[in-house]
């Protein structure tokens, strides 16, 4: 049973879906589980970012509806090295004005959102990251200038009712 449970949550995972994160995540170890294990789990990475090192990270974004973005670095070894959520507040706090989009998605993932909004001169990038006690989703929002540079970060509670 538990091996049909991997089966269906691995078929979902390669769909996007992130019903059986929770699940996959457990069955993954760092240091012991290879880059095959990742995907088997997790399906192919919407992005593969190089590292120096020459290792691999691997991004697996839950957006626009769901609220996580796992970036997963393999070895050199193909072995699994680290998994990390990147949406959380010590990595908000690493996007500075200047930075370029690809700075930014390389930190936290593709967004959920982008809207350009013509009269502020400015692209809204927004990455839904949690709910207030009511239940309104949370967005994490970087503001691009015209020269597709941050300018800013801010947050917003979209409210429902």
């Amino acid at each position: 049973m538990n091996r049909l449970f991997a089966l269906l949550c691995s078929l979902l995972a390669a769909l996007g879906l992130a019903a059986c994160d929770q699940f996959n995540l457990k069955e993954l170890e760092p240091g012991v589980s290879t880059a095959a294990d990742v995907r088997q789990r997790f399906g192919p990475p919407q992005m593969e970012w190089h590292n120096d090192d020459g290792s691999v990270t691997w991004e697996y974004t839950r957006q626009p509806m769901g609220t996580e973005c796992f970036m997963m670095t393999i070895g050199t070894d193909d072995v699994l090295r680290k998994v990390e959520q990147v949406l959380n507040e010590s990595n908000f706090a690493r996007i500075q004005r200047g930075m370029t989009g690809d700075e930014v998605r390389r930190i936290l993932g593709a967004p959920g959102t982008r809207e350009r909004f013509g009269l502020a001169k400015e692209t809204v990038w927004g990455w839904r990251v949690g709910k207030e006690a009511s239940g309104d989703p949370v967005y994490f929002l970087v503001h691009f200038n015209d020269d597709a540079r941050v300018a800013r970060t801010s947050r917003f509670v979209e409210q429902r009712g």
